[in-house]
């Protein structure tokens, strides 16, 4: 029989069975509840409906933009002409290069999370797609990591600029903050993004967009959501 630790068991005390709670109470609980000893993230997980009354199935893929941020630590890359490396470097990112930053990025080097890249530079970066794709990494004008506006793109990503997107079968997750946040501050983050999920539903989609909706801590259980 496997054994369970006592921060586990203290944990699984206030699990809640075969019942739907609001995500305010929700929030109460995993504040009072996560043990660990980092500041864990607060993640809303979501299964949305995929199949639409005309045409394929449903791919959701954008980014919304949190109040009271994320809470994630995002180390971000500016690719650009030379000529806008000055502007680059007073932007706040922790990179900056040209030619000599894809050089590095075709010899494997990734000590970034995101990378934005200026539309002039996406025809050097675009041969790499194989190997940032898979990695979440290759700059995408949707997502605001294409942009002239450097310090807009990398401000945005430092205040809680987070990117959503399904998998084959429905599923999506974000980050909504950390258990340092306060209550109000994750409940509003938390029906920020379920509305601006909400708004994505396409008009010849049947019923609703989101068929249910979890919130957990990194460390933590997971509890389903009745309601906002």
């Amino acid at each position: 029989m496997k054994k369970r630790s006592k921060r586990y068991k203290k944990i699984i005390e206030s699990k809640v069975k075969d019942k739907k709670l609001l995500a305010k109470d929700i929030l109460d609980l995993i504040k009072k509840n996560t043990n660990a000893k980092f500041d864990e993230s607060v993640d809303v997980s979501l299964r949305i409906n995929l199949k639409q009354s005309k045409g394929g199935d449903f791919n959701l893929r954008t980014t919304v933009q949190l109040p009271n941020g994320s809470g994630k630590k995002e180390t971000i890359a500016v690719l650009c002409e030379l000529d806008k490396i000055t502007e680059a470097k007073k932007s706040g990112a922790e990179i900056i290069g040209s030619d000599d930053l894809i050089e590095k990025i075709a010899g494997g080097k990734f000590n970034f999370t995101k990378l934005i890249c200026t539309p002039g530079m996406m025809g050097k970066i675009g041969k790499h797609g194989k190997v940032l794709g898979p990695k979440g990494l290759m700059p995408n004008p949707k997502l605001g990591t294409v942009s002239n506006d450097i310090n807009k793109a990398v401000k945005n990503i430092k205040t809680g600029l987070v990117e959503i997107k399904n998998d084959k079968d429905g599923n999506l997750a974000s980050s909504i903050g950390r258990k340092s946040y306060t209550v109000e501050k994750l409940v509003e983050n938390f029906n920020y993004f379920i509305d601006s999920v909400k708004k994505e539903k396409p008009e010849n989609m049947k019923g609703e967009l989101i068929k249910n909706i979890f919130i957990t801590s990194s460390m933590g259980i997971s509890y389903k959501v009745g309601a906002k």
